[in-house]
């Protein structure tokens, strides 16, 4: 990201004065309008230039004042950015928009369940309707948004409202970019996930930001980012829902069809879902709960079973009416006054004298110091009749056991230590009794060990960013997959494993498809080349080996009738496309990730050569 620009005054009005991002497209900047006296603030992009040529320069600035025709009509929203001006200024180009106050929707979503809370269903139901209510501005304008993400929803301090912003990577409805794949370096890696299959290969639909706009939705609920979620390799569905997911099965079933993986199984307008939406309320006005196994228990219900009967259910069952942290508070209540109580019960009957109790501290003092034997001297050293006595035989007995329990503990981290397997020197050290004698001493190996195992996550780190640079995901998702968990690069670890392998997922579809592209220009050879390329660990491979011996075969015959071939043409009448996705298909379409909506050209000539062939 370049400073250059803070200080610049440009069009002899807008001095910018802070940095905001870089992307793709360009870089944003805050800057004042020194000629306002109350110097607003406001966001400036610079478009990104990658060419000089008049040629280029000319294209680009056509482009640059169609796209600003369609952003000031969008800013007409109250909740999008105003365009407040356009210019071009030593063959650069600026876009000046409104400047929104507030924090970014990623401030409010829930790292996981552990940090930060879920959201409750209303929450979640109030969310999709505000920015649905906006993204049904943007399709009447004829555009997609195309890059639907926390990141991009601003919450407005002076109101609260959602402000949708970055509309930097919009396209015309029903625009295609035929026989083009997605580029991975255009992809900001806080759009992954959030981009729906199609958006992959150019065929973009207004339904996508409706996918998108799930994806945030679950995450809300769960905790989980989209490259977190499971996913059937069935279906190619978000397995998103959970016993701990407090969504009622009617919302849950809204999301779940925003999400769908075949765009044309999802609502087809923000209409669709606004309207499932609202018959919601309609349908929901009494108090449903959801039990574990997600069966619906309704108020009346409440009232009809019997009592022992709905004991049972309520141990089970959460509702988003109701609040499971009250419950838990009652419950550890409870829990607590019994212990409490027994506690206070157990001192008032068994006050033991000031010399006995003194002693098998001390005898506890030996223990952790290292000197079993000592310590078990002293503990039978109390006298029979002592209040303290049944206490004193039962810690002799667990100090004898949790003994040789640690010295075992103990001989497996010292061995994983000379072995140097670090990570399970952590793992074995970790079953160790809190002893403090064998504690100190294990705690010298695993301070070592985690030395090696940070020098060792370190090193394979940087050979998977080198191999990622590379473009070889499954070369650095196997160094990642080596990194031991222990390491404090765990986090980072994780993340980019879900980003490789989406990745990786993608750029084997891409080879696919440039199989295809071969194909249709009848190099069979390329296009087994580019197939053999496609890793076994992704949704693709499967069809990449079908066509792969299609290819081989159709490469011997290309060889024998080359010449024939070479000068034949694709009859006009050929399908050049097939359906993004079909239910009936030779090569199982069902088990592509984003290559179900890829291309190819069926080459009946090629079958024309083959059976002359068998006649001769």
């Amino acid at each position: 990201m370049t400073n250059y620009m803070i200080g610049k005054v440009l069009q002899g009005r807008y001095q910018v004065v802070q940095t905001l991002a870089a992307g793709v497209f360009g870089e944003t900047y805050v800057a004042v309008d020194i000629e306002n006296p109350e110097n607003p603030k406001c966001v400036i992009k610079q478009l990104k230039v990658i060419s000089s040529q008049p040629s280029y320069l000319q294209t680009l600035r056509l482009r640059f004042l169609t796209e600003t025709e369609t952003l000031k009509q969008l800013g007409h929203h109250r909740q999008i950015p105003q365009l407040i001006s356009c210019f071009e200024e030593h063959e650069r180009f600026y876009l000046v928009q409104e400047f929104v106050e507030g924090h970014a929707l990623t401030a409010e979503l829930p790292i996981n369940l552990n940090l930060g809370y879920p959201w409750s269903e209303s929450e979640v139901t109030n969310f999709l309707q505000d920015v649905l209510s906006i993204l049904d501005f943007v399709h009447s304008q004829g555009v997609i948004h195309c890059d639907i993400k926390p990141e991009n929803l601003i919450r407005r301090a002076c109101d609260g409202k959602l402000v949708l912003i970055d509309f930097g990577s919009i396209q015309p409805i029903g625009f295609e970019i035929v026989d083009e794949v997605l580029s991975l370096d255009r992809i900001p890696v806080t759009s992954l996930g959030y981009i729906p299959p199609e958006q992959f290969v150019g065929q973009t639909q207004p339904n996508s930001d409706i996918y998108a706009l799930g994806m945030i939705a679950i995450q809300a609920f769960t905790g989980l980012t989209p490259l977190q979620v499971k996913v059937d390799p069935q279906t190619n569905e978000i397995l998103w829902r959970s016993q701990n997911t407090p969504v009622s099965d009617y919302l849950a079933a809204v999301i779940s069809q925003m999400i769908r993986y075949n765009y044309e199984d999802r609502f087809k307008s923000v209409g669709e879902v606004l309207r499932a939406l609202e018959q919601m309320f309609l349908e929901t006005k009494q108090s449903y709960i959801i039990n574990a196994n997600y069966t619906l228990f309704s108020e009346q219900y409440e009232k009809n079973q019997p009592e022992d009967k709905l004991k049972t259910d309520l141990t089970h069952r959460t509702s988003p009416n109701s609040s499971s942290l009250l419950t838990g508070m009652k419950v550890g209540l409870v829990a607590n006054s019994l212990v409490m109580g027994f506690g206070v019960y157990s001192v008032i009957q068994n006050t033991p004298g000031p010399s006995e109790t003194e002693t098998l501290y001390k005898a506890t003092e030996e223990y952790q110091a290292g000197d079993l034997d000592g310590a078990i001297a002293l503990a039978k050293s109390i006298p029979s009749n002592s209040n303290i006595y049944p206490d004193a035989q039962a810690s002799i007995e667990e100090w004898q056991k949790q003994w040789q329990n640690a010295a075992e503990q103990y001989e497996a981290t010292e061995k994983a230590f000379q072995e140097s397997r670090w990570s399970d020197v952590l793992r074995a050290a970790s079953q160790v009794p809190d002893i403090l004698h064998w504690q100190s001493k294990t705690d010298k190996l695993v301070e070592q060990a985690q030395i090696n195992i940070e020098v060792q996550a370190k090193d394979l780190l940087a050979k998977a960013y080198e191999k990622a640079s590379s473009k070889d995901f499954s070369g650095a998702l196997d160094y990642l997959s080596q990194i031991p968990e222990e390491s404090s690069a765990g986090a980072i670890v994780q993340q980019k494993l879900a980003e490789y392998n989406h990745k990786k997922s993608v750029r084997a579809a891409y080879l696919l498809q440039k199989a295809y592209n071969k194909a249709a220009e009848q190099d069979f050879g390329g296009a087994v080349q580019f197939l053999q390329q496609v890793p076994k660990d992704t949704p693709v491979y499967a069809t990449a080996q079908v066509k792969l011996v299609e290819y081989v075969q159709k490469q011997g015959v290309a060889k024998v009738e080359g010449q024939e071939i070479a000068s034949s043409k694709v009859p006009a009448s050929t399908n050049m496309k097939k359906p993004f996705i079909t239910n009936s298909s030779a090569t199982n379409l069902k088990s592509f990730d984003p290559s179900n909506q890829l291309q190819e050209v069926n080459i009946s000539i090629v079958k024309t050569q083959e059976s002359r062939i068998k006649k001769l």
